[in-house]
């Protein structure tokens, strides 16, 4: 690999030329930075990153961390902090395992945006602790060098149950998402509460937030032999997909006989046939305020963890009437 040496023996120049040249300093002139430069790409001389960040102590790259990247629900988050690093001077690598965790005490990246339940919340502390900046989007923590933007769970999932409250169901059905979940657990909690409230009985159906658990779910509750019309809660619409892969088989018609309000309002949901209602809020927002508030710890300005908010979309998969 090139290195700054051998384009200074080239170039006839001192290694900090060179490196003054590549870095844009104006301490040299503009002949000399075009000549290294000219010779640098004939030479296909690449950066040394590590090198760079060794130095620098900064790389301007944000890790966001992901349980995964399965679904249709990312893109728009990713979007947001992307967009929100972006107009900061910053860049993201998006990081799944545990190895890639190394990357924040190795000061591979400046700070972390985190929404992966795999990531110890005591692993985070302890890089906090040590004076790393993180953004935690599915966990309720607290330290100096940590800011929460949480999804409101229990104000979107109280929204749903509200809606099944007013048709009086027989039966609930809720699907729910990871047991260890930040968002799934928050969603079951306030439902089952919730459910209590209006003395409305149900049965939990786990699931893993995947359209297959999705179409599991819709075999396991057929398989009780229900009365109609049925009613199901999808703690998010990957899985509300697969129940309406399921009920395509059958001779059910959702909004009809099946009453189904999914969580998140993922793109595909108004295309579905009939579009599916759902709990809804802004992912695009969601990852813009992260990556402000990453920025805003690493720059020492004050800032505030907060919420995002969620509506009810009414759509036709569900039974109830406006009003």
């Amino acid at each position: 690999m090139v290195g700054i040496k051998d384009i200074a023996k080239a170039a006839g120049v001192s290694i900090s030329t060179v490196s003054y040249a590549l870095n844009g300093n104006p301490k040299i002139t503009d002949e000399t930075r075009a000549k290294i430069m000219k010779l640098a790409e004939e030479m296909n001389y690449v950066p040394n990153m590590a090198a760079r960040t060794l130095k620098r102590q900064q790389t301007n790259i944000i890790g966001v961390y992901l349980t995964d990247y399965a679904g249709s629900f990312y893109g728009e988050l990713l979007d947001g902090i992307k967009r929100g690093l972006e107009f900061h001077g910053y860049e993201m690598i998006v990081c799944s395992g545990k190895k890639s965790q190394l990357f924040i005490p190795e000061k591979m990246v400046d700070g972390a945006i985190v929404l992966d339940w795999t990531f110890d919340s005591e692993q985070i502390l302890k890089f906090a602790h040590h004076g790393h900046k993180l953004v935690v989007l599915d966990r309720e923590i607290e330290h100096a060098n940590i800011r929460k933007v949480l999804l409101d769970n229990a104000g979107g999932t109280s929204l749903a149950i509200e809606q099944f409250a007013k048709l009086r169901p027989e039966k609930l059905y809720l699907i729910s998402g990871p047991t260890k979940g930040y968002d799934s657990q928050k969603r079951l909690v306030t439902s089952e509460k919730e459910l209590n409230l209006y003395t409305i009985p149900y049965e939990i159906i786990a699931g893993n937030f995947t359209e297959s658990s999705g179409y599991e779910a819709g075999e396991k509750i057929m398989k009780q032999q229900p009365q109609l019309p049925i009613h199901i809660f999808s703690f998010n619409d990957e899985m509300a997909v697969g129940l309406y892969k399921y009920f395509k088989g059958t001779n059910l018609k959702i909004g009809k006989d099946v009453s189904i309000i999914g969580f998140d309002n993922i793109e595909i949901g108004k295309y579905l046939r009939p579009p599916l209602a759902t709990i809804s809020y802004s992912k695009h927002r969601w990852g813009m305020l992260a990556a402000k508030k990453v920025v805003q710890l690493l720059q020492d300005e004050a800032t505030e963890s907060e919420l995002i908010y969620t509506t009810f979309v009414r759509r036709d998969s569900f039974l109830g009437k406006e009003g």
